[in-house]
């Protein structure tokens, strides 16, 4: 049974043909959702997301929504778009396949795609997706993002904030005009990331 704690160990150690599961683009191929790489026209003209098709650094670093008519000759090396999906955004985790926990990401509508300001433990029964009963390696932990009920992400590994008890975090941005304040209260742990100093963590040891 494999157990990795970050992506880029998963992408290492993993399955050689599981490694699919890291291209975002051939994850919502598979999946069945309209999109394409860059340089392949949109059926439709309207709002898409644009993301990197493969990103280990995590946090949603380079995606963004995006108007396109039709061509996307212009999009970054690299990338893909792919359609918009709206409603709940969830990251669960699996154990041996089995749901061991579900939370919720929200944030302010004006914000960065990456830039959540809440995750939170909810109660949300999601059984293991299909797609992944097929791989051909055996993973302790499987991870999945899902926005309205449909797979945006799949990690190799479980969900890094939340493995001690937590039951909510409010991430901390580099750029917070309270940084120092926020580093000073005792719920704060370092978590450097992309963008994110690290976060505040209530909940199980951090009440």
């Amino acid at each position: 049974m494999l157990t990795f704690a970050l992506d880029e160990q998963a992408w290492v150690g993993c399955h050689s043909d599981d490694r699919w599961l890291f291209n975002k683009l051939e994850l919502s191929k598979r999946l069945g959702y309209k999109c394409g790489p860059a340089c392949v026209p949109v059926p439709a003209p309207g709002e898409y997301i644009v993301r990197p098709c493969i990103n280990l650094n995590g946090m949603g670093k380079g995606a963004h929504f995006l108007h396109i008519e039709e061509d996307t000759d212009n999009l970054p090396v690299g990338t893909f778009w792919c359609e918009k999906f709206s409603g709940q955004h969830l990251s669960i985790d699996y154990e041996f396949g089995k749901q061991v926990l579900c939370v919720e990401g929200t944030r302010h509508k004006d914000q960065p795609i990456q830039r959540f300001n809440r995750w939170a433990k909810v109660e949300a029964a999601v059984p293991l997706p299909d797609i992944l009963k097929t791989l051909k390696g055996e993973y302790r932990f499987i991870n999945i993002e899902m926005i309205g009920g449909n797979i945006i992400e799949v990690h190799l590994r479980d969900n890094p904030d939340f493995r001690d008890g937590a039951t909510c975090i409010f991430p901390v941005w580099n750029d917070d005009p309270n940084l120092e304040q926020k580093k000073k209260n005792r719920h704060f742990v370092s978590d450097p990331e992309v963008d994110r100093v690290g976060f505040l963590k209530y909940g199980g040891p951090y009440q």
